[in-house]
């Protein structure tokens, strides 16, 4: 089991065949680096990608940000949600198609996450939900590398889940000896996202073991937990999900905080379900 933990670490690390992210985000970085570069040279490095350009500003203007149909300009956007919300976006985009090719319904299951996690993250009382949401958008790429370099353990698991009836994260366990949740830490710094997001993509599943940002990793865990319950997409099971208490402590959250943000929540489905890039 070890040789094969070492094994697929070492084959889900090398990456080479994720999609790359576009160029323009590595140009971008280092402008964002650059104390004297100004939002209007960073937006039109972004916006020489028309195709990229185009689906950044689709989904700053869905209802997950909470500006619908406001945002004109890459601008605009950056100005208003700030570059580590655009860069999410951007990973998030470029990864869409296979996201869509390697699991259905987990496009719809992430978006469905990120508008979860930014209801639930103003209905606690944080600024800028508009990150909370990134995390949320980001929270199972991990799937994604599975699927793309591993397709034949990627299959196993998927037979795991359906032979065992388990979750699919104690399948990934069983078949991987780790869980997307672990890749999602190694993607996260091969990408150098931000700490927050990060520690939600790694912690989503175990918030009460976050170190740092705990409470970014709570609102994720309590965003997965209400999309699965209106059953939206798919993360590779059918399984109930499970709330951690914990998870509604750190928030403050008492059953009538979750049952508002379920309300605000299936408004907004439809909306979401019209999402496809």
């Amino acid at each position: 089991m070890e040789d094969l933990r070492t094994t697929v670490k070492g084959e889900i690390l090398s990456i080479q065949d994720l999609p790359t992210l576009p160029g323009v985000l590595d140009e971008v970085s280092k402008l964002v680096e650059d104390p004297d570069a100004s939002t209007e040279a960073i937006a039109k490095v972004i916006s020489r990608d028309q195709v990229l350009s185009a689906k950044v500003l689709k989904m700053v203007n869905s209802p997950i940000y909470g500006f619908p149909g406001r945002i004109g300009t890459i601008q605009h956007a950056l100005v208003l949600l700030g570059f580590n919300v655009i860069r999410g976006i951007i990973i998030s985009t470029s990864v869409f198609d296979m996201m869509v090719a390697a699991m259905k319904g987990l496009w719809e299951h992430s978006l469905g996450v990120a508008t979860a996690s930014n209801i639930v993250a103003r209905n606690a009382g944080f600024e800028d939900p508009e990150e909370y949401a990134v995390a949320g958008l980001l929270h199972d790429l991990g799937k994604v590398v599975t699927a793309v370099q591993l397709p034949e353990l990627h299959d196993t698991i998927l037979e795991t889940v359906r032979e065992r009836d388990l979750t699919y994260l104690r399948a990934e366990k069983a078949v991987l000896g780790f869980g997307h949740d672990r890749i999602n830490a190694w993607l996260a710094r091969h990408w150098h996202l931000p700490g927050n997001i990060r520690e939600a993509m790694s912690r989503h599943h175990s918030p009460h073991l976050a170190e740092f940002y705990k409470p970014v990793a709570c609102v994720v865990h309590i965003g997965d937990f209400m999309v699965r319950l209106f059953e939206f997409g798919t993360s590779g099971d059918d399984q109930t999900a499970y709330l951690r208490p914990e998870a509604m402590k750190e928030l403050g959250f008492k059953m009538s905080d979750l049952e508002r943000c379920l309300d605000e929540l299936s408004e907004q489905m439809i909306d979401i379900a019209d999402l496809s890039l």
